[in-house]
């Protein structure tokens, strides 16, 4: 259940062990098994097919009481997410920015349950060797230590959770979204995710070639900034204001038949060239996007090559 106003998402709470019974709690949101996906609601990725290499998924195996067993992948919700603006004019990149939950190598957010056909599921970690009363907080204002920060509510009675979602945009259109891991410490404290070193292992930089695992997003340094202009955009300003950044997503569940959640981050910068001509305004199509760093008013960090910066 989604609730526009809130900007939030309820979705089922799963409940899984690992193989010396600690408990992991997850949910699903995304899988490469069509008929499971139109059968429980989730988005149909197909390129998550692609995502078994190195430790890019964690494998687990179903049990007779329906629950997962994890071979491997623990998150430590202990550190509390820290976030310190680098020195004005340029809050980005920040002084210290620490991520509020920290993956171990063996952790993952994707899965591969190696008895029930190998299909590959999202299934994000929630909360992790804790048991159900020290989980409870039905009304809100939950314990971040032992929780992903992304949470808002937690009912492990009816085995649902709240979560706060991003908006952005997408094909011209806003959009809400998800996203609960990143691979990168740096984009992991950004987006009040988990930090998951495990999802190096995939490859980045070619989302439209064959066997690729991920999608681009699109994500602005130096957009227009204050938080009540209408063409605010970027890391500038969501760092100073808490406000989202307003990514810009290239392929959608509903729309595109590439969808992936993973994101491939192309972390763009307006030129100062293009600053002082007026140019810069907030961006809301990849098109759009791409034509912009075509003629040169957008690149990459410190005026690199516009593209994948490695993280997803």
């Amino acid at each position: 259940m989604i609730d526009l106003d809130a900007g939030t998402i309820t979705l089922p709470l799963y409940q899984g062990q690992m193989k010396d019974g600690r408990k992991v709690w997850y949910i699903l949101t995304d899988t490469d098994d069509k008929g499971n996906a139109d059968a429980l609601g989730l988005n149909y990725a197909a390129k998550l097919t692609y995502a078994g290499v190195g430790k890019g998924a964690r494998n687990a195996t179903l049990e007779k009481n329906g629950t997962l067993t994890f071979g491997s992948g623990a998150v430590d919700f202990k550190p509390a997410r820290a976030l310190v603006p680098g020195d004005a004019p340029n809050p980005f990149p920040p002084k210290n920015a620490t991520p509020g939950a920290l993956g171990d190598a063996g952790y993952s957010p994707l899965v591969r349950i190696e008895n029930a056909g190998g299909h590959f599921y999202n299934a994000p970690m929630i909360a992790f060797d804790v048991d159900a009363e020290q989980l409870s907080f039905p009304n809100g204002k939950p314990d971040y230590s032992i929780v992903e920060d992304k949470v808002v509510s937690i009912d492990p009675e009816n085995m649902t959770v709240t979560l706060k979602l991003t908006h952005g945009f997408s094909f011209a259109k806003p959009v809400l979204y998800l996203s609960t891991d990143a691979s990168d410490p740096l984009a992991a404290t950004l987006e009040g995710a988990i930090y998951a070193p495990a999802l190096k292992d995939i490859s980045v930089g070619g989302d439209d070639s064959a066997f690729s695992a991920v999608e681009r997003i699109f994500v602005f340094i130096n957009g227009p900034t204050g938080k009540d202009n209408p063409q605010r955009q970027g890391l500038d300003s969501a760092i100073v204001d808490g406000e989202s950044p307003l990514n810009v997503l290239g392929g959608i569940p509903s729309v595109a038949t590439d969808y992936s959640p993973l994101w491939d981050m192309n972390l763009g910068m307006w030129t100062k060239d293009a600053i002082d001509k007026g140019y810069r305004s907030r961006m809301i199509e990849e098109f759009q996007i791409l034509g912009m760093a075509q003629k040169g008013w957008i690149t990459g960090p410190a005026g690199g090559p516009y593209g994948s910066i490695g993280h997803c």
